[in-house]
């Protein structure tokens, strides 16, 4: 059965453009053309991906995607104005997990919509990756603190694993990117600081004094290997 996609738009020459090349590279397609609509959409047949425009004529797609976090962990790709790089940081905070400015290649939107979605289908892995209080599962893509599930979007927890089986080595952006999306991304894709933020305010006791993801200025991020007191 192909994977569908819900487009939440109210460009309706986008809309069916979109219809017409996914549905031709084997995903089936449901539309809707607000921000209302799609999030009850999404609540009567969930879809295994949203493509969530910011722009709106209810609400905008910032708090659509908000609403969606409340109830479900599906893999949102937003389209933001181009140039808006305050619209993807917002984006990325509320949980989206990717972003795709306008105007876009419809061959770049369908690489990251697969990326997002093999990530989520990757076959299942039965490690248990344990840092004193901090576990991660990465088979059923969980992280729990003392045994507390603290939520992160696939493309955040993606980053988490990376780093934490990269535990006491330093990662550049750059790589941190190539491993979670399996493709080369602009070295100064501020987006990965974004991610960081928001997986500190997830395992952190203090996000603004880290003690597991660590900053190294000038070349990236660390992942604490020993952490027992964190």
């Amino acid at each position: 059965m192909a994977d569908e996609v819900l487009i939440v738009d109210d460009d309706a020459r986008l809309a069916a453009m979109l219809c017409e090349y996914l549905s031709g590279n084997g995903f089936s397609v449901a539309t809707a053309g607000s921000g209302r609509a799609g999030v009850e959409a999404l609540r009567r047949r969930p879809p295994a991906a949203v493509i969530l425009d910011v722009m709106l004529p209810d609400i905008d797609g910032f708090e659509a995607c908000r609403q969606i976090r409340a109830f479900s962990d599906v893999p949102v790709l937003m389209l933001t104005a181009k140039g808006e790089e305050t619209d993807r940081i917002v984006g990325l905070e509320l949980g989206a997990d990717d972003y795709l400015p306008k105007p876009f290649n419809p061959r770049e939107l369908l690489a990251r919509l697969k990326a997002i979605l093999r990530r989520r289908s990757a076959p299942e892995d039965r490690r248990i990756l344990r840092f004193g209080r901090l576990e991660i599962d990465p088979g059923s893509r969980a992280v729990r603190i003392d045994g507390a599930d603290r939520p992160l979007t696939s493309h955040q927890f993606d980053l988490l694993v990376a780093l934490a089986e990269n535990a006491g080595r330093t990662l550049s952006r750059e790589q941190l990117m190539d491993r979670v999306k399996g493709e080369e991304l602009e070295a100064f894709d501020r987006s990965i600081d974004v991610h960081v933020s928001r997986i500190r305010a997830a395992i952190e006791t203090d996000p603004k004094n880290p003690r597991r993801l660590i900053t190294v200025r000038g070349a990236g991020y660390v992942f604490a290997r020993y952490q027992d007191d964190a």
